[in-house]
């Protein structure tokens, strides 16, 4: 029997007991779909954070703020989180302060707007944080499937071994690899999972960090723009 090729990966595969090909199965599965998500998840933070700068940049330029909202309003399917922001609040305090009534207040049109920019927030995180609860899950149940393989492939080998009562490395080699095979597959979907997660969790912190930062000085801003048409 030539173990060498009874070692190699494809044989391993074709040569499993069925309930170690399907965790292997399930481990290629799962590694595919991370790798999916993570570049997903790459490029949507990516340009979620330079639409983000461009339109800074364009706000605190000194560019008129009917201006922004119009154009906001005009390309709605291709503007960053902040610019959805922005509209959600420039478009609820328009529409307070022209429902204006002797009953209305001043603070509640900058609430109104305030509530309008925090639900469209919400909404944002909620998409920049999808699929980061599959990365999380991935990497803390891939290793644990895997070893579930090992145990597995192990309990094969001391079974061959007791059938054909013989302990040489022909008859042990394949179900140990085997086992240990599974093993590394978990380990290989599990650490990108965790490196990725950990990195976009951050990232995405600190973006909303930023988000909610320009919330709070916009509300400021539309304040001070009451108090002076109230002199």
């Amino acid at each position: 029997m030539n173990i060498t090729q009874d070692l190699e990966i494809w044989t391993l595969i074709l040569n499993a007991s069925i309930v170690v090909k399907v965790v292997m199965v399930l481990l290629l599965l799962v590694s595919f779909m991370s790798w999916m998500f993570i570049f997903q998840k790459w490029f949507s933070i990516r340009r979620s954070v330079r639409q983000t700068e461009q339109f800074e940049r364009e706000f605190w330029g000194g560019k008129d703020l009917n201006a922004l909202y119009q154009g906001a309003v005009n390309n709605r399917h291709s503007i960053g989180s902040l610019e959805r922001i922005f509209e959600a609040g420039f478009r609820e305090f328009a529409k307070l302060r022209g429902q204006k009534s002797a009953h209305t207040e001043a603070s509640d049109m900058v609430d109104g707007a305030r509530r309008a920019m925090r639900a469209t927030f919400q909404r944002e995180m909620d998409f920049l944080e999808r699929h980061l609860s599959f990365l999380a899950s991935t990497g803390s149940v891939s290793p644990y499937v895997g070893l579930f393989g090992t145990v597995w492939g192990i309990m094969r080998s001391f079974a061959d071994i007791a059938g054909a009562n013989n302990t040489s490395l022909a008859v042990v080699a394949p179900g140990i690899a085997e086992a240990l095979f599974a093993t590394a597959l978990g380990l290989l979907a599990a650490i990108p999972a965790v490196i990725f997660y950990n990195k976009f969790n951050s990232e995405v912190a600190r973006h909303a960090a930023r988000l909610e930062g320009f919330a709070d000085e916009f509300a400021a801003i539309l304040s001070r723009q009451i108090d002076k048409t109230t002199v």
